[in-house]
C-alpha cells in the first residue's frame, strides 16, 4: 500500500500552521516526500520504530523542523543521524547551510542517498562512520545530535570535530540535572530551549553548549 501523500501534505500544513516556521511550497511537498520514501523503506529495512507516517509527521518532521532558528553557521554536522533526522528535514528547511550526516550503518546511509537522489538535496553529504574516528575539514560550525547517548559521550565523542567558535546543540525529551551535571568542566550549557512541538506528547528541550 502506498502512503497517501495527499493526506499527509493537508497534515503537515495545519501542523506547520501551529508553529511560527516559514515554510515554502517545496519545502513542504520535500517533507511529504520524505516521509513517503521513510514509510516505504520502513517496511524492509526497518529504519525508524515510528511507523504510521502521520506519526512521523509529527515525531520526525515536526519535531526536526522546529530547530531550524537555532542553526547557526554554514557547516553543520548531524551525528548519529539514523535515517537522516533531523538532518535532512533540516537541510530543506535551510538550503544555504552545509549538512554532515553521520552514522555508522550502511542501510542508513544508503537510504538517504536515495532521497538526496529522489528529492533532489544537493546541500547534504551522508557518511558512513563512527563519530570518533571520523576527521572533518573544515570543522563544524554546528553539531547536532538527536537521539544520541548521554550529553556527555556527544561532547567527549565529537570534540574533535567542532570549530573553536562552534557549539553542539543536542534535542532531548525531559531535562534531567544528574545529565546536565555529568557535562564536563572543558564544556558550558549557554541555553536550554523548550520546544513546542504541534500535537506530540511529552517534553521537547534544546540545550546549547559551547567550549570553554
Amino acid at each position: 500500500m502506498t502512503t497517501d501523500l495527499t493526506q499527509l501534505r493537508e497534515q503537515l500544513d495545519v501542523l506547520i500552521n501551529r508553529t511560527a516556521l516559514t515554510v515554502t511550497e517545496e519545502q513542504r511537498n520535500k517533507l511529504v516526500r520524505f516521509v513517503g520514501l521513510l514509510d516505504k523503506w520502513n517496511k524492509t529495512y526497518n529504519l525508524s520504530s515510528v511507523r504510521k507516517p502521520s506519526d512521523m509527521l509529527v515525531k520526525h518532521i515536526m519535531d526536526s523542523i522546529v530547530v531550524a532558528p537555532y542553526v547557526e553557521g554554514k557547516y553543520v554536522a548531524d551525528i548519529g543521524t539514523g535515517p537522516g533526522l533531523p538532518g535532512i528535514p533540516l537541510a530543506i528547511m535551510l538550503p544555504e547551510k552545509e549538512f554532515t550526516l553521520l552514522d555508522s550503518l550502511g542501510k542508513r546511509i544508503r537510504f538517504i542517498k536515495q532521497v538526496l537522489h529522489e528529492l533532489d538535496i544537493s546541500n547534504v553529504t551522508p557518511i558512513q562512520s563512527r563519530v570518533e574516528t571520523f576527521q572533518a575539514s573544515p570543522l563544524f560550525e554546528c553539531i547536532l545530535s538527536r537521539a544520541f547517548a548521554s550529553m556527555s559521550d556527544m561532547l567527549n565523542w565529537c570534540e574533535h570535530l567542532v570549530s573553536d567558535n562552534g557549539y553542539f546543540l543536542a534535542l532531548k525529551g525531559q531535562l534531567h540535572p544528574a545529565e546536565l551535571s555529568q557535562i564536563d568542566a572543558r564544556f558550558f550549557v549557554e541555553k536550554t530551549t523548550s520546544l513546542d512541538i504541534p500535537s506530540l506528547e511529552g517534553e521537547r528541550h534544546l540545550v546549547k553548549i559551547k567550549k570553554l
